[in-house]
């Protein structure tokens, strides 16, 4: 479960953050006093944001299937790592922390514009 797992997962965390790059990542680089002309290179990626939140969704989709479905097939053997309760707790944790990290990337955006206005 856990490879299996993990791949989504990950992919979902990357997506969602590839979504903010345009918006963010001048705001950072600028807060710690990185500055150029170059920086606006950086809104280059703003035209590929809704394939990168298509994206991230279907990773957390996807992940949200593996985590949540009890079917035999995605049911660990007995004594593996995924097979523990302490250890699905913690994926189920990570998940929803991950889907919190691509909701703000989604949303950051409008949010710098609402904090910034």
């Amino acid at each position: 479960m856990s490879e299996k797992f993990s791949l989504p997962l990950i992919g979902g965390l990357l997506a969602g953050i590839a979504t903010s790059l345009c918006c963010i990542a001048p705001l950072v680089l600028l807060s710690l006093g990185v500055g150029g002309a170059w920086i606006s290179n950086l809104t280059a990626l703003a035209p590929y944001r809704p394939v990168f939140i298509v994206l991230a969704c279907a990773m957390l989709v996807i992940a949200y299937f593996q985590l949540y479905e009890t079917t035999d097939k995605q049911r660990c053997e007995e004594g593996k790592v995924c097979a523990e309760p302490s250890t699905q707790r913690l994926y189920k944790k990570l998940f929803w922390c991950v889907v919190a990290v691509v909701l703000v990337a989604i949303a950051s955006p409008y949010l710098i514009s609402i904090i910034y206005g």
